[in-house]
């Protein structure tokens, strides 16, 4: 294998060869390489009838313009930061006391001194990941109250507004009307009522 026919991952880029020679690939004009990017989209410029000059501007461009990932939008919201410390402590407590009930089965299985201790202190680490578990729904039902106010159409607390708001203005028209019949000395009653 010559020198002038060398290809390869390593030559296409100019990389130094053992000689400390620097070597550059030939490619051929007819067939560029897929597995570069700029090859590729040679390829898809010819095959869409680009002219010649514009082909080379579209490649580098495309080559700067090409984002390292895309961003897709979370599925969910990310918890507040109370709620997220509480479930953090709650996920360690729990991970602790199956720890220590793991210990203290293999203490008892194997008639360990360590047994009795251990099984007092995981029903104590129990109650205490039990505890965990409920801060983490209480603190997040106080934050919900606190700072979730959904200010949407399909809320709640705007229908009500909305039902307080129709009936303050009927009871100010049922007034308006009741006055409007005083001023007229109740010349629009009826003489039964």
């Amino acid at each position: 294998m010559g020198s002038d026919t060398v290809t390869g991952t390593a030559e296409r880029r100019g990389a130094p060869r053992a000689g400390g020679v620097q070597v550059t690939a030939r490619q051929k004009a007819e067939v560029p390489d897929r597995d570069d990017p700029a090859g590729e989209a040679e390829i898809t410029a010819r095959e869409a009838g680009v002219p010649a000059h514009e082909e080379g501007r579209g490649v580098r461009e495309r080559q700067y313009y090409r984002p390292l990932w895309v961003e897709e939008p979370a599925r969910r919201r990310r918890l507040p930061d109370p709620v997220r410390t509480a479930a953090v402590r709650a996920v360690l407590l729990i991970a602790l006391t199956l720890i220590q009930a793991m210990v203290a089965f293999l203490c008892t299985m194997a008639g360990s001194w360590l047994a009795f201790p251990m099984v007092i202190s995981s029903v104590v680490s129990t109650i205490v990941a039990t505890w965990g578990a409920l801060d983490v729904w209480v603190t997040r039902q106080v934050w919900n109250q606190r700072y979730g106010v959904v200010s949407m159409p399909s809320s709640t607390a705007r229908a009500l507004r909305r039902e307080r708001r129709r009936a303050r203005r009927q009871a100010r028209a049922a007034e308006r009307a009741q006055e409007r019949i005083r001023r007229r000395g109740g010349a629009g009653q009826l003489s039964h009522s």
